[in-house]
């Protein structure tokens, strides 16, 4: 044999040997997986959802670690949960094991969790990241100020027995049966929910309910009473939800009704300058908006000739131009009761 021959020969050899390392490691990688049961999980925003997750690796190889990674942050973090970090959130919990079951549970659902979800691992001799990940949708559900809602407590084992559930609301029992059925709702329904079926505890859902702006009221600052020359400040405030998108100010000056600007907060340099003058101010969310009463500051020292708009009026779907008509409304009927009496 020539050493041509021997040379061919023995680099047939070391082929041969190198395509069949390829081949092994080949079929040792394809051990290694994650996988989402679930390509996209929808949950309604306050409420608890599990993104389930399976893998699998080597059978020689141990796992050290475990984590979850959101929307970008899937190879170096920061994660969501990691199993060798103290600082992951409460609301995030690693329902899984570090054996194959690599579920993720997360508690009151917020706006902000949507998006893509992957799981890393690593063992004692490689890493791993399952980067097809899961999506998060969120269901911004707006349950308003009227509205109706009800709630379903089911058992997966046997479908229940409707007189062992309960219902608790902020930790508090508030009915016994699977059903909770909220009508006309009002700010004083919201909270946390869950419900109980022998002894086992439901995720937890959050109840937010919208209104538009209430009990509008005008602060003066220092007082209604100031001596001539004061700075005075007028604070607009009200109860609403989602808050206030802006308010409005009106000064009204016998029966002319000026816009003095957008803002929750009015200042005066010179209270002088306010004599006979009344003002009220207009919050607004995306539920409507409602007007306040009408304040006036007494220059001390000076008589004033006033009247007073009694009630503050509410409107779901006030603009300036119905606000306007409606005070318009209220001073020509002012002025008519003068007229009859005179």
């Amino acid at each position: 044999m020539t050493l041509a021959t021997k040379t061919a020969e023995r680099l047939n050899k070391d082929m041969k040997r190198t395509l069949v390392f390829l081949f092994l490691g080949g079929a040792f990688g394809s051990s290694w997986v994650v996988k989402y049961p679930q390509k996209e999980t929808c949950a309604p925003r306050g409420s608890s959802v599990i993104l389930q997750c399976s893998y699998n690796y080597s059978d020689s190889d141990i796992v050290k670690s475990v984590k979850w990674g959101h929307k970008d942050n899937f190879f170096d973090g920061p994660f969501i949960y990691d199993s060798e970090s103290n600082k992951t959130s409460s609301r995030f919990t690693y329902s899984g094991d570090k054996k194959h079951n690599c579920s993720l549970t997360i508690d009151k659902v917020e706006l902000g969790d949507a998006g893509k979800y992957a799981f890393r691992f690593i063992t004692n001799s490689d890493k791993f990241t399952g980067k097809d990940g899961t999506m998060l949708k969120i269901e911004n559900e707006v349950i308003k100020e009227g509205d109706s809602a009800s709630l379903t407590c089911t058992s997966g084992c046997d479908g229940g027995k409707p007189s062992q559930f309960m219902w608790l609301k902020d930790g508090e029992v508030i009915k016994k049966g699977p059903v909770l059925n909220l009508t006309d709702v009002s700010f004083k329904h919201s909270g946390d929910y869950c419900c109980t079926y022998n002894g086992a505890t439901s995720g937890v859902i959050t109840i937010n309910v919208e209104f538009r702006p209430k009990n509008i009221t005008v602060k003066v600052f220092p007082s209604e009473d100031v001596d001539p020359g004061t700075n005075v400040t007028l604070i607009c405030s009200s109860h609403a939800n989602p808050l206030v998108m802006n308010y409005t100010w009106f000064k009204k000056h016998g029966t002319n009704v000026t816009v003095l600007g957008e803002r929750h907060r009015y200042y005066f340099k010179k209270s002088s300058q306010m004599d006979d003058d009344q003002f009220f101010c207009r919050a607004t969310n995306k539920h409507g908006s409602c007007i306040s009463s009408a304040v006036t500051i007494k220059i001390k020292g000076k008589q004033s000739h006033w009247f007073e708009l009694k009630s503050a009026v509410c409107n779901y779907s006030d603009t300036f131009k119905t606000v306007a008509l409606r005070l318009i409304n209220i001073f020509t009927q002012f002025i008519f009761d003068i007229f009859i009496h005179i």
